[in-house]
């Protein structure tokens, strides 16, 4: 099986002069130097549980959609190298791959110009869109140089169940979607519980809610 980037690491295409890549960690610094200076998102907040491999997102509270993810195959943590998913308070630091293509691949966060659709033979980079991840508690401290991220995958059919490297894997339909509600700062909040149990007041849609 091939495995191209486990790493949970690419904007510009590398030009044929290299200029792009010559130029893309300058280009990167200054994105996210713009993006810190946005007004940060407060209006959403994502909420993962890895006992269910499931995400919500939430406007002022309340449930806006669920989508069924996939967090790491090895366990939850933080440590340095390791492949786990890490827990608790996190936040948006920046978003990458606007306007790309379904299936776009990204190595290194920086777009390969190859397109892999859904559930390709051998096939396991990231791609589509990038939500990158800044953990905010020293349970989480490693998170943002772990390049721990929320990302479209082609492994879709492992969707809903642990099988990550460490990142937060979403169908490219889903990471898309998330991608262009949300906005840098919106907080994420990763648990090992039920969504019911992590968020007030939790009616799983199409539900009936007894008041």
């Amino acid at each position: 099986m091939k495995i191209d980037d486990h790493s949970c690491r690419d904007i510009a295409p590398p030009g044929p002069d290299g200029a792009a890549r010559r130029h893309y960690p300058v280009l990167l610094l200054l994105a996210m130097f713009i993006s810190s200076c946005a007004a940060p998102d407060t209006q959403h907040h994502i909420v993962i549980s890895t006992r269910e491999q499931k995400l919500a997102l939430l406007d002022h509270g309340s449930l806006m959609a669920t989508y069924p993810v996939s967090t790491s195959k090895f366990g939850l943590g933080d440590w340095r190298g390791s492949r786990y998913t890490p827990l608790g308070h996190l936040q948006i630091a920046t978003k990458i791959g606007d306007n790309a293509p379904l299936g776009t691949v990204f190595k290194d966060r920086r777009r390969t110009g190859e397109i892999v659709f859904p559930d390709s033979p051998g096939r396991d980079p990231i791609v589509t869109r990038i939500l990158w991840l800044r953990g905010l508690e020293p349970q989480n401290a490693n998170a943002f140089t772990r390049d721990i991220y929320i990302h479209g995958t082609p492994e879709e059919r492992l969707i809903g169940k642990p099988a990550s490297y460490g990142c937060i894997r979403m169908r490219s339909t889903d990471i898309i979607n998330l991608y262009d509600i949300v906005g840098v700062g919106a907080g994420v909040t990763i648990v090992d519980t039920t969504l019911a149990s992590a968020i007030p007041g939790y009616v799983p849609r199409g539900t009936l809610a007894i008041r």
